[in-house]
């Protein structure tokens, strides 16, 4: 089991848990309170620092619920093993109408995942596949 050092730099900060066993991400809470308008992104602030291992990063994630039901949608989502500062979540409204964002409502998932690092190697040709070029839709919608 990987291992995780969190640390409230609020004392209205709520550490963060699973909501089910077998979960993949735990909840991060607000710590602030504020009024997200239609099409408006903010950081909101959890209170929390985190210290993940390396060869790991924290990857922020919509909550089902918010997104599903209020078109509230995280952006700008890793938090790297090497960052210390304060988990920010960065939330914009795809909705028509206001978000009210209360302090302690959970606003964002956290998956701990691993970090495969990769060596870079420049060609001037790749190898060539069934799907070559085709990009977006190109394999039809159903």
């Amino acid at each position: 089991m990987v291992k995780i050092k969190i640390k409230k730099i609020n004392p209205d900060a709520i550490i963060p848990r699973y909501a089910h066993e077998g979960d993949a991400g735990m909840d991060l809470c607000s710590v602030e309170e504020y009024e997200l308008k239609p099409m408006e992104s903010r950081i909101i602030k959890t209170g929390l620092q985190v210290e993940i291992p390396e060869k790991y990063f924290g990857s922020i994630r919509d909550r089902s619920g918010l997104a599903a039901k209020n078109y509230i949608h995280t952006l700008a989502g890793v938090v790297d093993s090497h960052y210390r500062g304060e988990v920010g979540v960065v939330l914009i409204n795809l909705g028509k109408e206001e978000f009210k964002i209360k302090k302690y409502d959970r606003i964002a998932q956290m998956l701990i995942q691993p970090v495969e690092r990769v060596g870079i190697v420049k060609v001037e040709n790749l190898s060539e596949t069934i799907r070559g070029e085709g990009g977006f839709g190109s394999t039809g919608v159903q």
